[in-house]
């Protein structure tokens, strides 16, 4: 059940991003509340086949039923995993301070989007079966370790440990936060409840780099949400620092980590009375109360945070009559734009990154207009200057995570496996699933430019069997042949 939240998304995330919020809804919605839909015009995109991560066909630690009492008296049933994903519907407000850092404005007809002709896309089809290499690839496999059966993994590029969402067995709280060493696979529980001492608050996400970690919590029974931050020293956290709060007029933030700062991302609920309210970049250095804006979005940014080690890419919307989405690379350090890439009018993507020195987007649906990018799939430009006029590459399926770069390699995560595709000699491989693992695959729980890869799979417990199973992590290296 990975994120962009995206905690689902995957984050998401969210997913995660993905996101973990996407595939917590996909393990099933329950009637908290509804779970808000992306804000935006939408013009002529059409819904594909869900890509989330399905539910895992066994019996999970997160599908015990717990019972949560009533401020008016009484009690409720619901599972685990539920409480969750009412933790994901409920939304978000946001406060914070810091100087905004506006998207360029403009008229309509004044705005530069990406043009890709339809003979400019190549995509899997195009590879030669000679291509397809063997095994694993180029990808080393470095380590294999097993966590607690349902636990969520997020890793940062160029980070030696990984934030982990780890179930427990009771009902408060529901999720714990582990900090993974890469090399050896010691998960240190550094986090072992809610920083949050008001009943029905659980965490909800998390993410780290070497030097803190960003979590958020929220509270299924009020619809409060808040941020969290603090200093890790690998094996434990300095005092927990409140960062933001807020209820439901807004989502839950989604997490990201980059330059040594906490990210989180504040967008209106798209069916709430702040609907038509500012979206909001923020950010804060690891240890400290003082919050900074690092940017503002006329109405929602479309894709969760993503992290390339030191920046940050977000989509927020031109502030143009027409709804124009502007993928988007912050400095991290400085808050200044790197670099910046729009889409046509009203083509929104579900995730979007910066590998290697240039722009990538995904679709889960596809448009009637569009040319080249009018499909589902992820797209990136074959060279890095070539955005307008260049060679493109999809990958025709249907996105459940962002993706990173290994080598020459983009790395995405496919139906089951993750893959990895060098645009430029069209060679490809794929990171094989082990037996017995959970019907969504492996997942890919690492973003940026990377040698080093985190991906994890839920391996169920055998039929009959008392074991509960457990999640593989597994931790890859890229090498040249």
């Amino acid at each position: 059940m990975p994120r962009h939240a995206r905690g689902a998304s995957p984050k998401p995330r969210r997913a995660t991003g993905g996101n973990v919020r996407d595939s917590l809804a996909g393990a099933g919605k329950v009637s908290l509340s509804p779970l808000s839909s992306v804000g935006g015009a939408q013009g002529g995109k059409h819904s594909g086949a869900s890509g989330r991560p399905s539910v895992r066909g066994m019996e999970s630690p997160l599908d015990s039923q717990v019972n949560i009492p009533l401020p008016e008296g009484g009690r409720f049933s619901l599972t685990r995993r539920q409480l969750l994903i009412g933790a994901g519907v409920v939304g978000v407000a946001a406060a914070g301070v810091g100087v905004a850092s506006v998207v360029a404005g403009g008229d309509e007809e004044d705005v530069s989007t990406l043009e890709v002709s339809g003979d400019a896309v190549f995509t899997l089809d195009d590879i030669p079966a000679e291509n397809v290499l063997d095994g694993n690839g180029p990808m080393q496999l470095e380590g294999e370790y097993q966590l607690p059966y349902g636990t969520l993994v997020w890793a940062t590029p160029q980070s030696t440990c990984a934030a982990c969402l780890l179930p427990t067995d009771s009902a408060s709280p529901l999720t714990q936060v582990g900090l993974l060493s890469l090399s050896d696979g010691t998960c240190t529980t550094v986090l072992d409840g809610p920083a949050s001492q008001e009943n029905g608050f659980d965490i909800y996400e998390a993410a780290c780099d070497d030097s803190g970690v960003i979590w958020t919590e929220a509270n299924c029974l009020t619809g409060q949400w808040r941020v969290y931050q603090a200093t890790h020293s690998g094996t434990s956290i300095g005092s927990p620092v409140l960062v933001d709060q807020g209820e439901s007029e807004y989502e839950i933030p989604s997490i990201a980590v980059a330059g040594g700062k906490a990210f989180w991302q504040v967008l209106p609920d798209a069916n709430g009375t702040a609907s038509a309210e500012d979206s909001l970049l923020k950010a804060a250095t690891f240890g400290q109360s003082d919050v900074a804006e690092m940017w503002r979005s006329t109405g929602r940014m479309s894709t969760p945070p993503y992290s390339t080690g030191d920046g940050i890419v977000i989509t927020p919307r031109l502030n143009t009559s027409g709804v124009y989405h502007q993928i988007t690379l912050i400095d991290a350090a400085s808050g200044q734009m790197m670099d910046s890439l729009t889409l046509p009018a009203s083509m929104k993507p579900l995730e979007a990154g910066y590998v290697n020195g240039r722009f990538t987007f995904s679709f889960d649906g596809w448009y009637s207009y569009g040319d080249g990018i009018s499909q589902i799939g992820t797209y990136v430009p074959v060279d890095e200057e070539g955005a307008n006029g260049g060679q493109w590459f999809r990958f025709g399926r249907t996105p459940t995570a962002a993706p990173a770069w290994a080598g020459p390699y983009l790395i995405v995560k496919s139906t089951m496996s993750v893959a990895g595709v060098d645009v430029a000699s069209r060679t490809m491989f794929t990171i094989e699933c082990p037996d017995g693992c959970d019907d969504y695959g492996e997942y890919l729980a690492v973003t940026g430019t990377t040698d080093t890869l985190v991906t994890y799979i839920g391996m169920p417990a055998d039929e009959g069997s008392d074991d509960e199973g457990h999640t593989l992590v597994r931790v890859w290296r890229y090498s040249e042949a």
